[in-house]
């Protein structure tokens, strides 16, 4: 069965199928098409054993395999949820084969390198307020907590 979809796939470059057979198709779909991006003798004989069909094996290293592009490195097929099927409710899906481009991903810049945690670096803008903060009179001590404390009302009324 799955070698029939995988025909029907190549054949046609998009399936609709149940959900559960186009998941089940997608790799077997992908492994074929790697096979056929290599393109030698002995890939062309491992297709043809799973797909026994010489022009679909044919369409797929002659025209599917040079036009999928060289930078993609996998996801070479796509599944769309279509919606549900008509009679059993069963979820249908799109599996189609991707053939367009692949976009460049921009390169992150690198990360700036750590500075020192035991020795902080101190501004010019730092330093002033933390010489301004020591010519300021030092706030007046508080008082010990024992001072602070104040008269129960039972002790007052003795």
């Amino acid at each position: 069965m799955l070698a029939n979809l995988a025909c029907a796939l190549f054949e046609n470059e998009s399936v609709t199928t149940t959900e559960a057979r186009a998941k089940r198709l997608q790799p077997l779909a992908e492994k074929l098409i790697t096979k056929a991006r290599r393109g030698d003798l002995h890939a062309r004989r491992q297709v043809l054993a799973k797909l026994r069909n010489k022009a679909v094996v044919a369409k797929l290293f002659e025209e599917i395999a040079p036009a999928i592009d060289k930078e993609r490195e996998g996801g070479c097929t796509r599944i769309v949820k279509m919606g549900y099927r008509k009679g059993d409710n069963a979820p249908l899906a799109e599996i189609s084969l991707v053939l367009e481009g692949v976009e460049k991903k921009k390169k992150a810049k690198p990360a700036a390198p750590k500075k020192d945690a035991a020795k902080p670096e101190v501004t010019e803008a730092e330093s002033d307020t933390k010489e301004a903060a020591a010519d300021a009179p030092a706030a007046p001590a508080e008082e010990p907590a024992e001072a602070k404390t104040e008269e129960t009302p039972e002790e007052k009324a003795e």
